[in-house]
């Protein structure tokens, strides 16, 4: 099972990397075709789609990494079961409201494609399309959470090695 969770959260960073390649491919077009005096419709959509796709699908390897910014004042005051009891809360928390957003977020992605909603640019996308890796982003970070709470609760989650390794992202 731990593999199968790694693996789905590596794939889906790997999907946030190509879609800044995308992204980097957009904006190199549409500098280019100013140059070039050409016209590349919808490229500041698109550009704007994969940065949204690539930070939602790089949301739960962040996580798992350690990477997503924390303010631990209160927990590295905190000792023992207090402690404990801070993490399982802020697991619990972040576990809860995610699920609400990927919820909703599969929920509008849903409505798009059932409403057949498009864009107000000049390429028309439709909706649904751009809001569908946001869904997914989301789902996989409760994933994620829930990973991390489970871990937790059995006393298995990793502490960071060292103190400067647990700061360098506060």
């Amino acid at each position: 099972m731990r593999r199968l969770l790694d693996g789905l959260y590596d794939a889906a960073a790997w999907l946030a990397a190509a879609c800044m390649v995308g992204l980097l491919a957009m904006v190199l077009l549409s500098i280019v075709s100013r140059l070039l005096r050409f016209q590349a419709p919808g490229t500041d959509s698109y550009a704007g789609y994969l940065m949204a796709a690539s930070g939602f699908l790089a949301l739960a390897h962040t996580l798992k990494r350690g990477e997503h910014i924390r303010v631990t004042l209160l927990l590295s005051a905190l000792k023992g079961r207090a402690h404990r009891a801070l993490e399982l809360w802020a697991l619990a928390a972040g576990t809860l409201l995610a699920a609400l957003f990927a919820y909703y977020s599969c929920k509008l992605a849903w409505q798009s494609r059932a409403f057949n909603d498009v864009s107000t640019g000049i390429d028309a996308t439709p909706l649904w399309m751009p809001q569908l890796s946001m869904a997914v982003g989301s789902v996989i970070l409760v994933v994620a959470l829930i990973d991390e709470l489970v871990l937790e609760l059995r006393g298995r989650r990793a502490a960071p090695a060292s103190d400067e390794e647990a700061l360098h992202n506060e």
